[in-house]
């Protein structure tokens, strides 16, 4: 398994450690409903070193990106950041990323999924336009520090005011000589930040937020709570909401898909099918009976019609029941209609409801 800069000290904070893909990561450390709750009251830091950094620069980065991405990249000024998607081919999505503008027009980083981080800088250098496209993963680490009492941390651990950025911009800067990359992005719907930094600095950094942080309650969290936590908002996740045959209007995505401002990879594709009527949507729910919902459980009528498919699910800690995300058949994709849940053979009641489950 692959090691982050923080993998030895997850286990001296006594985090269980797990293989995330291909990575060796800490699943939880005291326990995922405290963590949980601890990012949703206060503040918690999440090693998220494993994500890959892609550089694309050059005069024909902003062509590149434009082509490769659905968002619209030239709309960037330098500081700012954009969640986009990368499709493929067949009107699917090779990953959903964050692109942040380092210079316009010719040096931007693309933050991608670990699990993908391979396969899209494959596929960014098949298809590129011009650009210098550089994997530079390895010269990375990545904290996110998110929670209510996020920006008040950082703000004393950092030369500039963090809390007056506003979301989806980033600061460059250093800490203790390494260079750092100070993002007001996240996972959890919480205030905060990802701080990407030279890999060599990651551990000091770490242990800087902790030791600053103590009287606001700073906790270390583990994969587990990073996955309530985005499932709560209903932020998708690659392999889960998304993959390669995911057409990103039924997900939910068109907000990051500009097909009249340019072209891009798949776009007649991806048009076509919104087009022609989608015929699932992604929605949220809850559990009317008991039980809880996992990948994979499919979804009925009442009248016994199989209607779609569990994408996520988890019993929520903030809401304290069972929720969760599911692509199902757009008639029965209304707030309100129930349906049925297969478990394990056993029919269990469900119903569509609004989201985020948990309003922030």
């Amino acid at each position: 398994m692959k090691r982050t800069p923080l993998a030895e000290t997850h286990q001296k904070l006594g985090g269980r450690m797990v293989d995330f893909a291909g990575w060796y990561m800490p699943v939880q450390y005291v326990g995922v409903r405290e963590e949980h709750n601890n990012v949703r009251n206060n503040v918690g830091l999440f090693d998220v070193s494993h994500m890959g950094e892609i550089r694309v620069k050059g005069p024909q980065a902003l062509k590149t990106l434009e082509w490769l991405t659905t968002n619209d990249v030239s709309k960037m000024n330098d500081g700012e950041a954009q969640y986009s998607l990368l499709p493929n081919d067949d009107g699917g999505l090779v990953d959903d990323i964050i692109v942040y503008c380092m210079k316009k027009n010719e040096d931007y980083l693309v933050c991608v999924n670990a699990s993908n981080k391979d396969k899209d800088f494959a596929w960014m250098t098949n298809n590129n336009s011009g650009a210098d496209i550089t994997d530079e993963s390895d010269s990375w680490g990545q904290i996110a520090v998110q929670g209510p009492k996020a920006l008040e941390l950082c703000d004393r651990v950092f030369s500039f005011k963090v809390s007056d950025m506003k979301p989806f911009t980033h600061q460059s800067g250093t800490f203790k000589n390494h260079k750092i990359i100070v993002a007001t992005t996240g996972y959890t719907g919480e205030k905060g930040c990802e701080v990407f930094i030279e890999a060599a600095g990651t551990e000091e950094l770490w242990n800087t937020l902790l030791e600053k942080g103590q009287d606001l309650s700073v906790m270390p969290i583990g994969l587990g709570a990073r996955d309530t936590l985005r499932t709560e908002m209903k932020y998708s996740l690659y392999g889960h909401e998304i993959d390669d045959h995911t057409n990103p209007y039924e997900a939910g995505l068109g907000w990051v898909i500009k097909p009249a401002k340019k072209d891009f990879i798949s776009k007649p594709l991806i048009l076509a099918k919104k087009e022609a009527g989608l015929a699932r949507q992604l929605v949220g729910f809850k559990m009317l009976e008991k039980g809880i919902p996992r990948q994979g459980y499919n979804l009925f009528s009442f009248d016994n019609k199989e209607i779609g498919r569990v994408t996520s699910g988890t019993h929520s800690p903030s809401l304290d029941e069972p929720i969760g995300i599911a692509f199902i058949a757009t008639e029965y994709a209304k707030e309100g209609t129930e349906f049925h849940l297969d478990i394990r053979g056993r029919k269990v009641k469900a119903v569509v409801c609004k989201t985020p489950f948990v309003s922030k």
